[in-house]
């Protein structure tokens, strides 16, 4: 039996913004909002999404829009799927001391948009994981819009898998301790990529 409600409202796809679409009834536009909702990219939330936003850059997939439900954070034209985690030393609120790096890895239920249901089989949803961190340590100078001030740490997905199972956590230097390799921005695509298809035929 079809489902009608999913008849009636199916899946919205979401259309790629400028930023000049005026916001009915102001005399504002689309650019005001995202502008008081989202210049502060040193909360942990935007950095995060940024964060996201400077791997699909890197790898060459940013050209559509973000989707806050998807399995994955990103998916390349090649089909290489990506989730991003990100962290940092420093915070928008006052700090006694520099917060620890450590990331979330747990299990998912994937969310199957099309049907409007979780998967019923819980597993890590990516092929490649890419842990972002951003490395600077002084306020005076902090600027996450600057890529120097950020590294980043590859992981396929079956290594995770293979030794931490249901772990739901791991910090850097357990990172390491698994072989994630850690690239600057500029070596970020091919660090992705060689690992991808070096992961493939092991």
């Amino acid at each position: 039996m079809r489902n009608t409600q999913q008849e009636n409202y199916p899946v919205m796809q979401p259309v790629r913004k400028t930023g000049e679409e005026a916001i009915s009834g102001t005399d504002c536009t689309l650019l005001d909002f995202w502008q008081w909702a989202y210049s502060s990219v040193m909360d942990n939330t935007e950095r995060g999404i940024f964060a996201e936003w400077l791997v699909a850059r890197a790898l060459g997939a940013d050209r559509g829009v973000r989707t806050e439900w998807d399995k994955y954070d990103i998916c390349t034209a090649e089909g290489i799927r990506v989730e991003v985690k990100s962290s940092g030393y420093l915070q928008t609120w006052s700090q006694k001391h520099l917060s620890r790096i450590v990331f979330s890895i747990p299990k998912t239920h994937g969310w199957n948009g099309e049907e409007a249901v979780f998967d019923p089989e819980s597993k890590r949803q990516s092929d490649i994981y890419v842990f972002c961190v951003h490395h600077h340590r002084m306020k005076d100078t902090v600027n996450p819009l600057d890529v120097t001030q950020w590294s980043f740490y590859v992981l396929p997905t079956r290594q995770l898998d293979r030794i931490l199972g249901n772990q739901r956590t791991i910090s850097l230097s357990g990172l390491l301790k698994l072989g994630a390799v850690q690239t600057d921005y500029a070596g970020l695509r091919h660090t992705v990529y060689g690992l991808y298809h070096t992961a493939r035929i092991e």
